[in-house]
């Protein structure tokens, strides 16, 4: 719950209708009602209405039910992250879990080669929104995380992903190693990536089926993670730094294993 002044020194909590999250910004609302999703609440801040009429009609057409609030309401709501004056509540996001991974990868084995994003100890929610918008946009078939010493799937990660945690199927595992060598018999090449290693990502391949693990910023792969990879590869560093913020490393890794597979087709 959270809380805003009011005039006399006095606090009214503000929170989100119950049973909703909040998605806040201009872009994440248009990806919703791209996709058709309905939000059943819009917070619109007052004296924005203007600038924000033709999405303000689209979600009230698709039934969402329009209030107008003071400035300070949706900044306390967000703990003051950008909204852009505009704030709407929809059902939570819930992870898939492992059974939902299987089947569906028995389904892409048959169409194309699977990719997959596996996230190792990312509890950043800025960082895994990012790489959510990263796999959406290499056309990633998952991103597979743990059920512990993850990062949520929140309002914060909708906001950060713009519309990709919606649409990229979130994996829930409870034992990541095990995960691994399952994906293993579904005949899925898993590469790590680990600044230490000899290869350079861009001497692997990654045509087939691939899953790229990434590891947290700093700790890196934890080591059952590590002994449960293929491969090790790190990405070649010609500056003064020694790493990469793991959403922009997540982003390069994708879309080298994109550009091999359309060299190939």
């Amino acid at each position: 719950m959270k809380s805003v002044s009011r005039r006399g020194g006095s606090r009214t909590s503000v929170r989100a209708p119950e049973g909703l999250e909040e998605v806040y910004g201009v872009h994440a609302l248009e990806s919703l009602l791209e996709r058709g999703e309905a939000p059943r609440e819009l917070w619109v801040q007052q004296g924005a209405g203007r600038r924000l009429n033709l999405l303000i009609e689209r979600a009230r057409a698709k039934g969402a039910r329009l209030k107008e609030q003071p400035r300070e309401v949706l900044d306390q709501l967000t703990g003051g992250a950008a909204h852009q004056g505009v704030v709407a509540f929809c059902s939570p996001l819930t992870p898939e879990g492992e059974e939902s991974l299987w089947l569906k990868l028995r389904a892409w084995q048959a169409v194309t080669p699977p990719l997959y994003l596996v996230l190792d100890g990312v509890t950043d929610v800025h960082n895994f929104g990012a790489c959510l918008r990263s796999a959406d946009a290499a056309g990633a078939h998952g991103v597979i995380v743990a059920k512990d010493n993850a990062a949520p799937l929140n309002a914060t990660v909708r906001k950060v992903a713009c519309g990709a945690a919606e649409v990229v199927p979130v994996y829930q595992v409870t034992n990541l190693s095990r995960t691994l060598a399952k994906l293993k018999e579904f005949g899925v090449w898993i590469t790590g990536t680990a600044g230490e290693a000899e290869a350079s990502l861009f001497e692997l391949d990654f045509k087939g089926p691939t899953a790229l693990v990434m590891g947290a910023e700093g700790k890196g792969m934890r080591r059952l993670t590590r002994e449960g990879c293929d491969h090790l590869a790190k990405l070649p560093m010609a500056g003064q730094v020694s790493s990469l913020n793991v959403s922009v490393a997540a982003g390069i890794c994708l879309f080298e294993a994109v550009r091999q597979r359309q060299l190939a087709s």
